[in-house]
């Protein structure tokens, strides 16, 4: 049998069990939480976050499984293909659930189907950034040396299909200017070559940057959120510029698709309470994030247009993953 039938059956068997745990007794042994990337970056640290939260009123061990890989699928196939009972987690991001349907056409866990959005945790903008020997001081400046000087500035990003590869793929077609992709094998190796001026300019994640940038040897042009964020409160928001250009990354949680809604319920709960309080919002800060709490009811139609939304951006740049 190949191995996407062989995957796909799996999933199929696992989502039509009827949940074994009965849910008054939920949990009453470890909650597996799957973490779509790597350790150490920003899907990895809200997710320990909120795996802390949910071990404190759980009463019962949250265990951080990492399992990177084809951009977050290979996590989301094993949340989708296990037992819906609440005692597998998934942290995705808009990478992972939103971007990889449009990106991968034979994608084997189909988000919307196989998965029971839980809660948005938190959103977070990019950053335009650019070396310091690039001229322009704005955006719409860089967008007149853009249309000026056509296929001359390149952006670095984490890799093809990549979020900020996506956001700087959306900035030329909004911007109209045609920019060269240099795609890396991450987001710290591309940050690495733009601070060493081998690369131009990149969208990027805030923590990562901010260090560079306050220590002048990156320069920020614009954030690409719907408003300025506080730790650079003098950064225009791209959407000044070109108006309607917004991007955020987001972290949310999820479980196997007909998961209990009491149990889901439960959950959702647990975390609203905790991103309402103070530890959360300041440890969030520091990542230039923003807790949200958004509920299954609403978190779920906003995937489906993030989904629509990134599906044509790809189609748009004629985008296919590394």
């Amino acid at each position: 049998m190949p191995y996407k039938q062989f995957v796909v059956s799996i999933i199929a068997a696992a989502v039509s069990v009827t949940a074994l745990a009965a849910t008054e007794t939920y949990p009453n042994r470890p909650v597996r939480l799957v973490i779509s990337y790597s350790a150490g970056g920003p899907v990895d640290i809200v997710g320990r976050l909120a795996g802390l939260k949910l071990a404190e009123a759980l009463g019962q061990p949250v265990i951080a499984d990492n399992r990177a890989g084809a951009n977050g699928n290979i996590a989301t196939e094993i949340v989708a293909a296990s037992t819906p009972d609440g005692y597998t987690l998934l942290i995705g991001s808009n990478g992972s659930i939103a971007i990889n349907p449009g990106l991968y056409h034979s994608l084997i866990a189909d988000p919307v189907r196989y998965l029971a959005p839980v809660i948005l945790l938190a959103s977070s903008p990019l950053i335009l950034v650019t070396h310091p020997s690039v001229a322009p001081n704005t955006v719409k400046n860089l967008i007149q040396l853009a249309k000026s000087t056509p296929g001359k500035i390149n952006f670095a990003s984490a890799g093809s299909g990549s979020s900020a590869h996506l956001a700087a793929e959306l900035f030329k077609g909004m911007a109209a200017v045609d920019l060269v992709h240099i795609p890396y094998k991450g987001a710290a190796p591309a940050l690495a070559d733009l601070v060493a001026g081998q690369v131009q300019i990149m969208f990027t994640g805030v923590s990562a940057t901010l260090p560079f940038i306050k220590g002048g040897k990156l320069k920020a042009l614009g954030v690409t959120g719907e408003k300025r964020i506080g730790v650079l409160s003098d950064v225009p928001t791209i959407g000044e510029s070109v108006p309607g250009y917004e991007v955020t990354t987001w972290y949310g949680l999820f479980a196997a698709a007909k998961t209990p809604a009491t149990i889901v319920r439960r959950l959702h709960g647990i975390l609203a309470d905790a991103l309402a309080g103070t530890d959360m919002k300041s440890r969030l800060a520091a990542l230039g994030a923003e807790p949200s709490g958004l509920p299954p009811e609403k978190f779920a139609p906003m995937i489906k247009l993030e989904i629509a939304k990134w599906a044509k951006v790809v189609k748009d740049a004629g985008i296919r993953p590394d």
